[in-house]
């Protein structure tokens, strides 16, 4: 598990390589990720917008940009947990993923990004 706290929010994130999805013949190789996003500060929080650089060894780096995370945008309050599973598609056996969340702070708006540590996405190697 990779972890990480900014301003108060701890990121966690757990990858899997999904072999019944993959498809390596074809260079489609399926990740799977969760991500748990704990609010430890004494503060209520809206998270409105993710930030993802995927890197992928054998297709270079893409940026994925958008509101909330699937289909959500949740509010913690002190102490609260949210939790979600989402899923990429790589054209190798490994790269990684990283990136920032945008959250506004409740009461006077602030808003401050929030880092999504660097994890590994690795695919088993098999012996033919």
């Amino acid at each position: 598990m990779d972890t990480l706290v900014t301003h108060g929010i701890k990121i966690s994130v757990v990858a899997h390589y999904q072999d019944e999805y993959s498809q390596p013949e074809q260079l489609q190789f399926y990740y799977s990720y969760h991500i748990r996003i704990e609010n430890k500060a004494d503060y209520t929080v809206q998270l409105m917008r993710r930030h993802w650089l995927i890197f992928d060894s054998a297709g270079g780096e893409q940026e994925v940009e958008g509101e909330g995370v699937v289909g959500n945008q949740p509010v913690l309050n002190p102490g609260e947990v949210y939790e979600y599973q989402s899923a990429c598609y790589l054209k190798s056996e490994i790269g990684s993923m990283h990136g920032t969340y945008l959250f506004v702070r409740k009461g006077d708006g602030q808003e401050f990004k929030v880092q999504i540590p660097r994890f590994t996405l690795i695919a088993p190697y098999r012996l033919n």
